[in-house]
């Protein structure tokens, strides 16, 4: 039961930690641990600062999308 939470997290988590540590040059592992660290000391704002990115990485992914061609607009 507890992978099955995971790998539906890990699915639909937006990418967030994964996307960071690869800019960072980190582990995923670790970038994950200090998002969980941070929703625990500051009750929450975490998970919020996480969302946050989560939805500028998206914005981010609609704007900036490679076109092959200039008749691709």
């Amino acid at each position: 039961m507890v992978s099955s939470i995971r790998y539906y997290f890990e699915r639909n988590g937006f990418y967030v930690s994964s996307r960071f540590a690869d800019r960072l040059g980190m582990k995923v592992k670790s970038v994950r641990l200090f998002f969980i660290y941070l929703s625990f000391a500051t009750l929450g704002i975490g998970f919020a600062v996480y969302l946050t990115l989560a939805f500028w990485l998206k914005l981010k992914d609609l704007v900036y999308t490679k076109r092959t061609s200039v008749f691709d607009l």
